[in-house]
């Protein structure tokens, strides 16, 4: 069993994530975007530490509404920083509202993120990695690893003896049809 499926059932924070989130497909846009926000502003820091602000980051980006955080001016900006209540990095604070930006664009080209992510798919972490370079900003390899494994995009979420592996496998998440397909991670 993977040792986050050791250590966060029972837990306050980790539970509940580990038990109904980490591995699940989102198809919601908003939904992706708030992940997408969540791993930005854990580099470097503790998930444990994010899970704790969750709800101050959901209050802070607007619910992570993209159309609302993308005309994100000045003054916005300067209230995200000034917000105790999430992390206050610029670059980090930045890279949110120029990756809400981006993904609208991807929304006009794809019709969804959803529907550009599952466009790209199946692909390898470096291959994801490298893409995800080339359309938004402050996506290294961890964070998008764990971002692509957050949403059911590349497997090892769970141990295939966790019992939460099972109700994901339920859903087919897009990295089991492509396993399933004969691709190897």
């Amino acid at each position: 069993m993977s040792s986050y499926c050791r250590i966060a059932p029972g837990h306050e924070f980790h539970g509940p994530y580990h038990e109904h989130h980490y591995g699940f497909p989102i198809a919601d846009d908003n939904e992706l975007f708030e992940r997408l926000v969540l791993e930005i502003n854990q580099a470097g820091l503790s998930w444990l530490t994010i899970l704790k602000k969750q709800e101050s980051f959901r209050a802070a980006y607007s619910g992570f509404d993209i159309a609302k955080v993308a005309r994100y001016g000045d003054k916005q900006r300067e209230r995200l920083l000034g917000d105790a209540g999430i992390i206050r990095n610029k670059l980090k604070v930045n890279a949110a509202i120029e990756n809400a930006k981006r993904i609208q664009v991807l929304q006009k080209s794809h019709g969804s993120f959803a529907a550009w992510l599952a466009a790209h798919h199946p692909k390898t972490k470096a291959e994801w990695v490298k893409l995800f370079k080339r359309e938004f900003v402050f996506t290294g390899g961890e964070i998008v690893g764990e971002f692509l494994m957050s949403i059911g995009y590349l497997p090892g979420t769970h141990a295939e003896d966790c019992p939460v592996y099972a109700k994901i496998a339920k859903l087919g998440p897009p990295w089991l049809k492509a396993v399933k397909a004969g691709m190897a991670y």
